[in-house]
């Protein structure tokens, strides 16, 4: 279990090392511009472990862009691509919930561009992303970076299976929450940007499952109760969401619902105060 986690460390910090130095580039792959106008370019940051990064079968489909969608790449640089969007573990990496989300997000704002700033890693637990944290610097270094071209216009958090896998309280996991919800918005300067974040499957607390999450039930009722503490931060349930046959990770198409579910979270907490 040391080694395994060691290697969990030192993979992360080798990613990590992928995002040092200042590259973002104003051009896209394929030819596609960021818009010279940040008010058009709506960027949306992505963090937590396995289930954001998104480690769904992929298709052809999946794998195919959509023009009206930018991701900020390993190298720091606007790239035009479809799915994996994610690149913390190139040889697991598949479908996501955040291609759907921007796709959605572009749907309702014609000639507007969406952009993604992923940075979640597997396996992570949530003191490496509370303000001080490597992951929490160097998302908010990213972040810094992107917002130079764009406007942050949401927060999107899916993690907690690496504290339910051992004995958390809500109270513990709560207060961690709400760390890194406020550290993002201070740290971005962003007080009133939307939080999003999602339950962790309802499938970790079935019968075969509990020895192994232990505390998911716990982790839940924490995000529930996040709204309560965290002004402009919403909850996605993930009642009838299946897993991809591993108990741990989303299925494909049960991703592709979250990420819907994400966006109409997003909508009803980005609508507040119009």
């Amino acid at each position: 279990m040391k080694i395994k986690r060691l290697f969990s460390v030192l993979f992360s910090i080798s990613s990590l090392a992928c995002w040092a130095g200042e590259t973002l580039s104003g051009e896209g792959v394929g030819g596609v511009q960021v818009p010279d106008d940040a008010n058009r370019f709506d960027l949306f940051l992505l963090v937590g472990q396995s289930n954001m990064a998104g480690r769904g079968a992929l298709t052809a489909a999946d794998r195919q862009p959509d023009p009206r969608v930018l991701v900020l790449g390993k190298e720091d640089r606007w790239v035009l691509q479809g799915e994996p969007v994610h690149f913390d573990k190139p040889d697991i990496a598949g479908v996501g919930l955040g291609f759907t989300f921007a796709r959605l997000v572009a749907d309702g704002k014609p000639g507007m561009m969406v952009g993604l700033i992923p940075c979640a890693v597997g396996g992570t637990p949530i003191s490496r992303w509370k303000p001080g944290g490597d992951l929490f610097e160097a998302a908010v270094r990213r972040a810094k970076l992107a917002m130079k071209q764009g406007r942050l216009r949401g927060i999107l958090w899916h993690q907690g299976e690496a504290e339910a896998s051992g004995i958390t309280s809500s109270e513990a996991y709560k207060a961690s929450l709400i760390a890194v919800a406020e550290g993002f918005r201070k740290a971005l300067d962003q007080p009133e940007v939307p939080f999003i974040v999602g339950e962790i499957g309802q499938y970790t607390m079935e019968e075969g499952h509990v020895p192994k999450f232990p505390s998911a039930r716990q982790i839940n009722e924490a995000i529930n109760a996040l709204p309560s503490s965290v002004p402009y931060a919403a909850v996605v349930s993930s009642t009838g969401l299946g897993d991809k046959g591993d108990g741990l990770h989303f299925s494909s198409e049960a991703l592709k619902e979250l990420g819907k579910r994400y966006f109409e979270a997003w909508q009803s907490i980005s609508q507040q105060g119009k």
